[in-house]
C-alpha cells in the first residue's frame, strides 16, 4: 500500500506516540493527510501541579499544534501570547520559573476545574480538543498519575525542574518513571485498530519511554500485528530540539540515530532517518530493523507532510514484505 492508497482509504487509521515539539510536529503532518483517522498517544510524565493548577505540557504542546495556535517560534504555548499573569506573579515574590501565559492559563484552569470535578484526563482533554476544532483523537497514555523524575548525582528532581528550572543543566545519571507500575493504560486503545503505529521524533528517554512504560502499552502494540515505524530525533549526531542528544551522551549512550533504532529494538519494524545519516543503515538493518532515508528536519508545514507521507509509506512497504 502506497502513502496516497493509505490516505484515500477511509479505514486507515493511525496511532502515534508523540511527546514534545517535534513529536507534535509530526503528528501534525499525520494529522493533515488522516484527519479523524490518526490517533495520537500523548506522553504525560512531564505532568505536574503549579500554582495550585494541573499543568500537561506535552498534551498542550500537540493540542495546540493541531489546533494551529502554537508559537511558531518556540513550538510550544500559544502564538501572541500575553504575560500579565506572570508579571504580576514575579511582583508579588510567587514561583515565576515556569512560565505560563494569559492565553494559556486559561486551558490549565478549565483542566484543572473539570479533574478537580471527577472528569478523567481523557474526557477534559477531548473536550479540550472538541472546543480547539481538533479532528484527531488525542489520548493521554493513562489517566493515573506517571512522573519523570531525574537521578543526578545530588539526587532527583521532578522533570520540570530539571527541564524548566534548571534549563537541563544537571547531567542525568538516570531516570525514572514514578507512578508507571501501577499505571492503567488508556481504555480509549481498547477500540483502536490502527493499521500502522508510529513513534514520532520525540524524545526516546523523556518522552516516548513513559508511554512505554505503562503496563500493557508494548503487549497492546505487538497484538495489533501491524508495522511499527519510529522516526529518529537524532540527524547528524545532533537532537534537532531538545535534550535528548546531551542525555545520550551523559547515560554513555552514542548520539546516533543507530542508537536511537537499539534503543527501539523489540518494538519497531523499521526507523526512519534523514539523508545526513544514511551511512548508519546497514549497521540499523544488521540489529533486523528496517531503514527508510527521508527528509527527518521539519522546518515547514510542507515537511511535517511529507515525513508524515514517508511513514505511511514505509508502513505500507513493511506490511507488503509481512504479506509474501
Amino acid at each position: 500500500m502506497t502513502a496516497d492508497d493509505a490516505i484515500k482509504d477511509d479505514a486507515m487509521t493511525v496511532v502515534a506516540l508523540a511527546g514534545g515539539v517535534g513529536g507534535a510536529k509530526l503528528a501534525d503532518g499525520l494529522a493533515r493527510l488522516l484527519g479523524a483517522r490518526l490517533t495520537v498517544v500523548v506522553n504525560t510524565g512531564d505532568d505536574f501541579e503549579h500554582l495550585g493548577l494541573h499543568i500537561s505540557p506535552d498534551l498542550d504542546t500537540v493540542m495546540y499544534t493541531l489546533a494551529g495556535i502554537a508559537n511558531p517560534h518556540t513550538g510550544w504555548g500559544i502564538a501572541g501570547e500575553t504575560w500579565n499573569f506572570m508579571g504580576e506573579i514575579a511582583r508579588l515574590g510567587g514561583p515565576a520559573w515556569f512560565r505560563l501565559g494569559d492565553r494559556d492559563l486559561a486551558t490549565h484552569a478549565v483542566r484543572t476545574g473539570r479533574l478537580r470535578a471527577g472528569e478523567t484526563l481523557t474526557a477534559v482533554t477531548a473536550a479540550l480538543c472538541r472546543a480547539l476544532d481538533i479532528a484527531p483523537a488525542l489520548v493521554p497514555m493513562s489517566d493515573d498519575p506517571v512522573r519523570t523524575m531525574i537521578r543526578t548525582k545530588s539526587g532527583e528532581l521532578p522533570f520540570q525542574h530539571y527541564f524548566v528550572r534548571l534549563a537541563c543543566a544537571v547531567p542525568v545519571t538516570g531516570i525514572r518513571y514514578d507512578g508507571a507500575e501501577a499505571a492503567v493504560l488508556n481504555p480509549a486503545l481498547a477500540q483502536a485498530r490502527p493499521v500502522a503505529i508510529v513513534i514520532c521524533p520525540s524524545n526516546p528517554y523523556l518522552s516516548i519511554d513513559p508511554i512505554l512504560g505503562v503496563p500493557g502499552m508494548r503487549a497492546w502494540m505487538t497484538a495489533q500485528r501491524v508495522p511499527v515505524v519510529a522516526v529518529s530525533p537524532i540527524v547528524g549526531g545532533a537532537a534537532i530540539k531538545g535534550p535528548a542528544a546531551k542525555i545520550m551522551g551523559e547515560l554513555g549512550v552514542p548520539v546516533t540515530a543507530a542508537a536511537v533504532a537499539r534503543h527501539y529494538a523489540g518494538v519497531i519494524d523499521g526507523i526512519v532517518i534523514d539523508a545526513a545519516d544514511a551511512g548508519l543503515a546497514a549497521e540499523i538493518e544488521a540489529a533486523g530493523i528496517a531503514v527508510k532515508i527521508a527528509p527527518a528536519v521539519m522546518r515547514a508545514a510542507a515537511d511535517r507532510v511529507s515525513l508524515a507521507r514517508a511513514c505511511l509509506a514505509f508502513a505500507g512497504e513493511l506490511a507488503e514484505d509481512r504479506g509474501r
